[in-house]
This record gives structure tokens, C-alpha cells and sequence, in this order.
């Protein structure tokens, strides 16, 4: 367990997701994205190499760090079952592509790369970017990290199998395994709160204002538990809605430009965001049937990135308030 895999060059055909810093700030080259300035190194910031001393390979992910990690590790148990359960769940092809996980050993070092490679980079608790050439994770070890690795290897996973995610679906999606457990699907009971609450003020949820948010900065808190409750509510809500996502998926495998999810919605259910709202009300009501429940620990703002300036994704900003919820775009 001690191969090191050195990094890849960085190339500029990256993927579309919302924790894709290199996209957001235009730090892949000649082809970055128009109006992000190209950032230089901080002189007064030592220059930190990635990590990559150990490693320990499983399944896709690739874990590399300048600390020991034993391959029965519980973070590397809990990522091999993540992958099982995104494969399951969601019908998807396994993937060869690995997801490198560049692991630093306290949040300083992780602090201090950013700040000498990315100066121009907002501190999140996580990255993950992917071109054609590399899926990665970046992030250090502490208290948060089976969260972080959680919902960062996800879009890793996604992002091997899939073409193109939608950046709602990308979230969604990421947000929905983020928590560990016996089976996924565990319910973020204040983001329901906040969702309940919005809607007996007047707010009405809809799927097509998601699919119209592109860049990660249009997208704030409250979108994101939105964009998680429409996952939640299309795998446990009826199978005919469940089937809907699960042949959405598979055609995301071969397509780049693909439909928006809300048309076959509409072919099948007129009354989508109805029936979401309904089911909203019902989590908030009655809760999951089996108990479980799990509050978010931390806020999104201090945890990932997003891309653009606020990281490839442009991070969620800390939580808001109940009449910051009631200004969701109608």
C-alpha cells in the first residue's frame, strides 16, 4: 500500500458539476471559461505538494495520502459500500474509471495547497473536480471527512458512468447519499422543516426552475434541499416516478445534450410538483415509515465547493433564514 499515483496534468475538458473549481475559475488553461481571471501563485504561502506517500486502491476510488490509511479502515469500508448502494439504486453501469481521492493530513496543509496552487479559491471543507483524464476528490482528515468523502465521491461515481449530469440532478443526487447508514435515504429532517414551512407561506416547489439553474451561484440552500427532496421523492415515492429517473439516468449514459427530466414527468404525472408538495408535507408530518432521521451536522457553506469562486460548485452559503427560504425564484 505504498505506490504512490502521481497526479495527472490537469487538462481543460471538464466535466459539468457544480464541485468542478477548475471550470468555475478558469484555472484549466488557454480554454478556460470567458470572465474568470487566471489566479497566481501566493508568494508567501509555501508551496504544498498533493498528497501521495500511501495509498490504498478499492474498487474505483484510489486514496492517496501522505499518512497511513489500512485498506480495512472504516472511511474506506464506508466508500465501498457507497459505491454498492449509488450502483444499486440508481441501475447505473459500474465504471472502471477510477476517483482519486487526495487526502491531506490535517485541514492546514489542505488549507495551504489551496492557498498556493488556487489562491483565488474560497476555503471549503472538500473539491472535486473531473476531466477526461481524472475524477478527484480533495479534502483533509477530520471530524467531518465520511460526510465529505460521502458526497464528493458521489459525483465522482456519477461522473464516470453518466455523459453529462444536470447540475440540479448532480446535487440532488449527492445530497441524497451524503449521509451514512444501513440504507440510503435517510430523511434530512430540517431541510423538510424548511420545505413545510415554505410552502404554507405561498412558496410552490417546481422541477423546471431547478433544470434552469446552470451555475453553481444561482444555486443556494434552500435549492439544494430542494433538489434533494425531488431525489427522495422520485425513489420513494411512486415506481412509476422511480422508473422515470432510472431510464432518465441510463440515457444520460449516451447523450450531451439531453431533455429536461420535467418533460417525461409531465407525460406521466400533470400534477408533479403537487403530488411533491403532498409528499413534502407528508416526510414533515409523519416522517420516514422505519425512523429514520438524521439532521444535517454542518452547513453546506463551510463544507464543498463550488465553482465559481465559490467552487466547482460555488458553495451553498451557511444556513438562511426562514424569509430567506420564502425568496425562492418562482
Amino acid at each position: 500500500m505504498t505506490e504512490t499515483f502521481p497526479s495527472r496534468q490537469r487538462q481543460p475538458d471538464l466535466t459539468t458539476t457544480r464541485r468542478n473549481f477548475l471550470r468555475a475559475c478558469g484555472l484549466a488553461g488557454a480554454s478556460a471559461i470567458a470572465g474568470c481571471q487566471t489566479t497566481k501563485k501566493t508568494a508567501n504561502i509555501p508551496v504544498i505538494s498533493l498528497p501521495g506517500r500511501h495509498s490504498v486502491q478499492a474498487d474505483q476510488l484510489v486514496l492517496l495520502s501522505d499518512f497511513r490509511i489500512d485498506y480495512n479502515h472504516a472511511v474506506i469500508a464506508d466508500l465501498k459500500k457507497l459505491r454498492g448502494d449509488v450502483l444499486r439504486v440508481l441501475e447505473l453501469t459500474p465504471s472502471e474509471q477510477p476517483v482519486v481521492v487526495y487526502l491531506f493530513e490535517n485541514e492546514q496543509l489542505y488549507y495551504d495547497y489551496l492557498k498556493s496552487t488556487w489562491p483565488m479559491l474560497p476555503y471549503r471543507r472538500a473539491y472535486f473536480f473531473g476531466n477526461s483524464y481524472e475524477l478527484a476528490v480533495y479534502t483533509s482528515w477530520g471530524d467531518t471527512v465520511q460526510e465529505d468523502l460521502r458526497h464528493e465521491f458521489t459525483h465522482g461515481l456519477l461522473h464516470s458512468t453518466l455523459r453529462t449530469v444536470p447540475l440540479w440532478l448532480d446535487e440532488g443526487i449527492a445530497e441524497y447519499f451524503e449521509e451514512a447508514g444501513e440504507n440510503p435515504g435517510t430523511v434530512k429532517r430540517k431541510a423538510v422543516e424548511r420545505l413545510s414551512l415554505a410552502m404554507s407561506n405561498g412558496w410552490k416547489p417546481s422541477i423546471t426552475r431547478l433544470e434552469g439553474l446552470k451555475e453553481v451561484a444561482d444555486m443556494g440552500q434552500s435549492d439544494y434541499e430542494e433538489s434533494w427532496a425531488w431525489i427522495h421523492f422520485m425513489l420513494h415515492g411512486d415506481p412509476a416516478v422511480r422508473q422515470i429517473l432510472i431510464d432518465y439516468l441510463a440515457d444520460l449514459r449516451t447523450t450531451l445534450n439531453p431533455e429536461p427530466l420535467s418533460n417525461r414527468l409531465d407525460e406521466t404525472m400533470l400534477t408533479a410538483n403537487d403530488r411533491f408538495a403532498s409528499y413534502v408535507a407528508a416526510l414533515n408530518t409523519f416522517g420516514w415509515p422505519d425512523g429514520r432521521s438524521a439532521e444535517r451536522r454542518h452547513p453546506r457553506s463551510d463544507k464543498t465547493a463550488d465553482a465559481s469562486g465559490e467552487s466547482s460548485t460555488v458553495a451553498k452559503p451557511a444556513s438562511r433564514s426562514v424569509l430567506d427560504l420564502l425568496k425562492f425564484k418562482r
